[in-house]
This record gives structure tokens, sequence and C-alpha cells, in this order.
């Protein structure tokens, strides 16, 4: 297992621990993160992102495989079980993940998942009927977005 490997399996095991400051210290000052509900967030507001979720998860579970990297990018595929803490549902996420490492830290972390499948599980028959469009993912990452918001001006 090489340095950058290693340094995803750190992260993957910090986030299975809930521990978001050891998460942040896999990451670059520099760090750019995007998901489907998430997209878009730089520095700080990429690490307060991972210290707000390990936070408000009580029983989250993570398990990561097929981790690759060589000297510049890397690649994971990651699931996690945890409970949606807005409707107390059971999700079942399966995630994509994707980097890109500077000086033994990662810079660009993208992780891909079905919005579909997150929300028919996270919000029921909303998500079931309204998780193709575009006004609902707008919503949920409206929410997340003031949920993350509040949780930087706390910290």
């Amino acid at each position: 297992m090489n340095d950058n490997e290693k340094l995803i399996t750190q992260f993957y095991e910090a986030l299975n621990q809930r521990d978001g400051e050891a998460m942040c210290a896999c990451y670059d000052n520099s760090i750019f993160f995007s998901d489907p509900v998430f997209p878009e967030l730089h520095g700080e507001e990429a690490k307060n992102m991972w210290r707000m979720l390990c936070q408000k998860s009580t029983d989250l579970q993570v398990s990561a495989t097929h981790i690759q990297a060589n000297d510049s990018e890397g690649s994971a595929t990651w699931e996690a079980h945890y409970t949606f803490g807005n409707t107390g549902r059971k999700i079942h996420n399966q995630v994509q993940a994707q980097f890109k490492f500077k000086n033994h830290k990662m810079v660009h972390h993208v992780d891909q998942f079905s919005f579909w499948k997150w929300s028919r599980q996270a919000l029921g028959p909303i998500g079931w009927i309204a998780g193709f469009s575009p006004w609902l993912l707008n919503q949920v990452r409206q929410n997340a977005r003031n949920s993350l918001t509040r949780f930087g001006q706390k910290r």
C-alpha cells in the first residue's frame, strides 16, 4: 500500500469513527470538495462539512473498498449506513470517490452517488416521486448549505 492509499484508508477510518478533525488532517487547506448535496466546497467549508456530519451522526458506519492511488490521483468505493437526522429514516449510500493529491494531502475530492436512491431512502415517498426533479435537489442543497453555514458560524 502506497502513502496515498494509506491516506485514503486513514480518511475513511476517521469517518467511520466520526472523527472530523482526523478527516480534516488528510485535506490540504486548499481542498476542493463536491458531491450531489454539497457541490463546490472549498477549504474550511469542505472541512466543516465533515466536522458537521461527524458531530451530527450518532450511528454512522462506513466501509471503504477498492482503494487505489498513485502519486497524483486516487479513488475508492465507500458505503455509509446511518440514520438521516431530518426524518429518522435509515440510509445505505454507495459512493464513488475520486481524489487528487499534492504534498501527501488531498487537494481535490469528488464523491458521486445517486441522488434519487439517496432521496427515496432519506425522504420516503417525496423522494420516490420527486427525486429526479431539480427542484428537490435544489431544496436539499439549500437546506444542507444553510446547516453548513450555521455550523461554520458557531466554530
